[in-house]
Parts: C-alpha cells; sequence; structure tokens
C-alpha cells in the first residue's frame, strides 16, 4: 500500500485533502483548523514517507486559484471601499503589517534564526499563504530553495490563529461590548422588505426624489392610481391617493411612509403587475449598472432586490448587476417573458464560467508576477505566482466586463474555485516540508520561533483592536472584523461573526483585506532578502 501511494501523486493529493478536512473539522471550544489543517496532514504524510512529496505544480495551481478568484469577487467592493472611507484603515492595516515585519526582522537577529526560517515565521504569525508562496519564489531567485520558509511558517500558524481569537474573547469581557446594540447602531444585517403606502402628501415628489424627499434610501417600484397600476418609472408625478409600493429596509419604509402618506396593511395586488426571482445569466447584462440598462424606461420591468450570495441587496440605478445574481423582477405579467430573456434566467449558465477571460486573467496576473522590480541597493523583487494575479483580478474585477468580455465568475463557480485552489495549495506544500519540519521539532529553538511568532501576532492582532476601535471609534465588531481581515485569516473571521452575530465583521474583513494580503505578499519577500542580505 505505501508503494502504491508512493508512486500515484493524484492518489497521495486526495488522501491528504480527505484527512485534512477530518481533522479540521475537529473543535476544541469554537477553534477548528478548518481547511489549515490540509497543511498539517500533508506534513505528516510526508514526514512518514519523503516519496510522498507532491509536484511543484501542484501548490503554484492552487496558489493561483485562490488569489485570483478572492481579487475577482473583491475587486468592486474594494475600490468602493477606498473611495468611501476604507483609505485610513488601509493604512492603519499597512502600518501593522510593517510593525509585525520589523518584529521579525529584529527577534530573528536577536534568536539567531536563518532568514528562510524567519521569513516563513512572519507569513505564519500573520497566518497568510499567499505571502509565504511569495516567499518561497524570492528565495529561489536569491539562492537555493528550501522547505524551511514552510518550517517557520507551520511552528508559527497555530499561535497565529489563537493569537487572534483570544484577545477578541479577552477584549469583549474586559470591554463589555454589546454587539446587539452595535448592530442596531450601525444600520446593517436590515432586512430588505416591501410596504405599501398611500399619499396623502399635499405636494409628494416625483418617483426619483422620493428618497430624498423622505430622507430614507427607499425605491419606488410601482404605482398604482385610477388608471391602475404601473411600474413606477424616475419621472412619474406622485398624486394624494395614489398607492406607491416602498422597498428598502424596515426602518427607511416606516420613516418614508410616514412622509408621504399612510400606511396600509395588504400587499400589492399581483393582478396587473406580477413578481419573482430569476438568475442574471445574461453576459449581456453583467458588469453594467442599472442606469445604463434603463430596465424601467426601455423595458417597462423593474429590479428590486438583489441577492447575491447569502445576502440581500436593495437595487437601485448605481447597482451593477453580477453572474448568479439572484434578483426580484416587478413587471407586468405579459413582460415577464422578456424580463427573463433579457435577464437569462439560466441556473445552468451561471453554474458555468467563461474558460476564454478566465484564462486570460490568469495568465496577465502570471506575466505581471514575473515583472522584476528593482530594489534600493540592488537586487530585485518579483510579485511572484501570489502578489501577480491577485492585483490583476482586483482591476479586472473593478472593472467587471471590458466591452465582450465579462471578467466575473458566477458566485458559486468563485467559491468553488477558491476552496480548490486553498487545498491544492496546503497539501503541495504540505507534503514537500513533513520530513524536515519534524528534524526541526527536535530542534529546541523551534520553541523560539514559536515564542516569537506569537509576539507578532499578539502585537498584531491587539494593536488592529485598540486602536481601530478605542482610537478611531469603530464598531467593536467591525474592528474584530479588520483584525481578521489584516490577518488575512478566515477562520478568524468566522469566530468574529459567531460573536457579533452581525455583518460587522464581514465589513471590516473587506475594508483591509485585499491591502493586506498584498502588503504582506511584498513585505514577506523584502523581509527574506534583508534579512539574508544582512
Amino acid at each position: 500500500m505505501p508503494d502504491l501511494i508512493a508512486d500515484n501523486p493524484l492518489l497521495t493529493l486526495f488522501l491528504v485533502t480527505a484527512l485534512g478536512y477530518l481533522a479540521g473539522q475537529v473543535r476544541l471550544g469554537s477553534f477548528s483548523l478548518g481547511v489549515s489543517a490540509v497543511l498539517f496532514v500533508g506534513m505528516g504524510a510526508s514526514a512518514l514517507d519523503e516519496r510522498l512529496a507532491l509536484p511543484e505544480i501542484v501548490y503554484l495551481l492552487g496558489l493561483t486559484l485562490f488569489v485570483y478568484t478572492i481579487g475577482i469577487e473583491a475587486g468592486e467592493s474594494f475600490l468602493e471601499t477606498l473611495r468611501r472611507r476604507g483609505a485610513r484603515f488601509n493604512v492603519l492595516a499597512v502600518i501593522v503589517v510593517l510593525v509585525g515585519a520589523v518584529e521579525a526582522f529584529a527577534l530573528a537577529r536577536a534568536l539567531g534564526l536563518e532568514p528562510p526560517i524567519a521569513a516563513g515565521m512572519y507569513t505564519g504569525a500573520l497566518t497568510n499563504t499567499p505571502a509565504l508562496a511569495g516567499v518561497l519564489d524570492a528565495q529561489g531567485r536569491i539562492g537555493e530553495a528550501s522547505a524551511e520558509p514552510v518550517i517557520g511558517y507551520s511552528l508559527a500558524y497555530p499561535i497565529g490563529v489563537l493569537g487572534i481569537v483570544l484577545p477578541v474573547a479577552f477584549l469583549q469581557w474586559r470591554w463589555r461590548i454589546d454587539h446587539d446594540a452595535e448592530a442596531e447602531a450601525s444600520g446593517l444585517g436590515a432586512e430588505i422588505a416591501t410596504m405599501t403606502v398611500r399619499v396623502t402628501a399635499a405636494e409628494p415628489p416625483v418617483v426619483r426624489d422620493v428618497g430624498a424627499y423622505t430622507g430614507t434610501a427607499v425605491e419606488v417600484s410601482r404605482v398604482e392610481s385610477s388608471g391602475g397600476a404601473r411600474i413606477a418609472r424616475p419621472d412619474d408625478e406622485l398624486h394624494p391617493g395614489d398607492l406607491v409600493t416602498l422597498v428598502g429596509e424596515p426602518d427607511d419604509l416606516l420613516r418614508a411612509a410616514g412622509r408621504l402618506g399612510v400606511r396600509l396593511p395588504n400587499a400589492p395586488s399581483r393582478t396587473e403587475l406580477d413578481y419573482r426571482r430569476m438568475f442574471v445569466s445574461n453576459p449581456q447584462v453583467v458588469g453594467r449598472t442599472l442606469r445604463e440598462l434603463r430596465l424601467r424606461s426601455d423595458h417597462g420591468i423593474v429590479l428590486t432586490r438583489i441577492r447575491r450570495g447569502d445576502a440581500d441587496l436593495l437595487a437601485h440605478s448605481d447597482s451593477v448587476l453580477h453572474l448568479g445574481d439572484r434578483v426580484r423582477v416587478v413587471a407586468p405579467k405579459e413582460k415577464m417573458a422578456d424580463a427573463e430573456a433579457l435577464l437569462g434566467d439560466s441556473y445552468r449558465t451561471v453554474s458555468e464560467m467563461d474558460v476564454l477571460t478566465f484564462a486570460i486573467g490568469l495568465a496577465l496576473g502570471l506575466a505581471l508576477g514575473e515583472v522584476p522590480f528593482p530594489l534600493p541597493g540592488g537586487g530585485e523583487l518579483t510579485l511572484g505566482a501570489a502578489g501577480g494575479p491577485l492585483i490583476v483580478a482586483l482591476a479586472l474585477g473593478a472593472l467587471g466586463r471590458t466591452g465582450p468580455f465579462v471578467w466575473q465568475l458566477p458566485y458559486g463557480v468563485n467559491l468553488t474555485l477558491r476552496q480548490v485552489g486553498v487545498v491544492l495549495f496546503l497539501a503541495g506544500i504540505g507534503t514537500r516540508a513533513g520530513e524536515a519540519f519534524v528534524d526541526a521539532l527536535r530542534d529546541p529553538d523551534s520553541l523560539l520561533v514559536i515564542a516569537a511568532g506569537a509576539v507578532i501576532t499578539l502585537t498584531c492582532s491587539v494593536g488592529v483592536i485598540v486602536v481601530a476601535h478605542r482610537l478611531m471609534g469603530m464598531p467593536f465588531g467591525q474592528a474584530i472584523g479588520m483584525t481578521a481581515g489584516v490577518h488575512t485569516q478566515p477562520a478568524a473571521l468566522a469566530h468574529a461573526n459567531e460573536q457579533a452575530r452581525s455583518e460587522l465583521p464581514n465589513v471590516g474583513y473587506t475594508s483591509v483585506y485585499p491591502v493586506a494580503m498584498i502588503a504582506k505578499i511584498v513585505i514577506a519577500q523584502l523581509l527574506l532578502v534583508t534579512l539574508d542580505g544582512g
């Protein structure tokens, strides 16, 4: 049996993956290794038999899939966050990542750690596997590649996760955080609902101005008057006695109803206008705003809600449609077939991907990753198989489409590719480092690596929470999500979500995740080059 497994890399890959997933389900309180357990199972397998090391292409393929799908998904929201409020948050993220690197440099010098071990320790303390891949790339360019970065990473990683979770538990107890009150004050997590209102205001506004008139973010989907029910168009004038259907968050609906007229208990009639959910699968409408599509004026239909992943979003004129969105369509019954043809409404289509644009995007990212950037004092830096695809994916994700090319991936396809990518990467690097890791554990100096990694983790995690919550006034739930984002740690985000029970951690996480990812990929390589040159 050992010979059979050793002679079959694919069998090795899937056995390591299956056993890793089983190990990742084991929980100690609220903590579990999750998918990261694949790394340690891979290391254990190759420690038992060095022939089980998987080919290098396995972890490189996994890495590029993982970072590319993250970038495509985060591109649009990342730019939006930067435009609105994210600049100072991202400055804080970069400062924290730099502080961690300075600590790693100082500790490596003080403790006499080898540069590859120290650089790997830094990526493990900040729990970033793409940064580890960047270190492995850089190590190959400045000398002979070895398993030392993976060893440093593996020694520091477990404390790197616990060092985020434990401070969250302590600080929320110490500061007596009320997560429910924070969520209510932030207005996040409210459901999207509808309300029928009879207009009684003496001088009601036109449809496009209802939000400004009521001081809310509600949208008007339909208007019913003596002439019958019709889709609300931006220029439609409202009159006393009209029945309007408002869409928005419950609190906004109540405020808007109070300004416009009287709330009615009955749902809108479906006699003349109907509504249903449809999938967005037509590439011609993807990557375009509702304003550009002119659905109300040119097609006589209106979209009121967008279901993206597990979140419901209010549809407005600046909303951009993505492949795989489920939208609520309101239209006359005779136009429902036209709406279906326009949007696509094909579950099969949104379960597939455009192989051409996917391959072009990855090729561009890998090409960028090979471009050398000169460093002060000589030497050069490349973004590698992690940084190049991530930057290109962020740019393409923000664009959405270029002419006929749609860069987005359907939501379900993206998650599947991302999961496959991280498994390939963790299994690949794990099986290539097992024997060296066992040798390292026999060395008492390994305790120094673990302790140094813990110092870096705690400094960064506690620093982000204190500065963001106490100095910047950020809600605690958002601050702990931001901490998970700075560490680019999904397990920490899951723990934050369990504690906050709202969308606040997700807001904090996505606001800094891309910048923190890129910063660590670059800074980890600079740390290796600096230590090696010193």
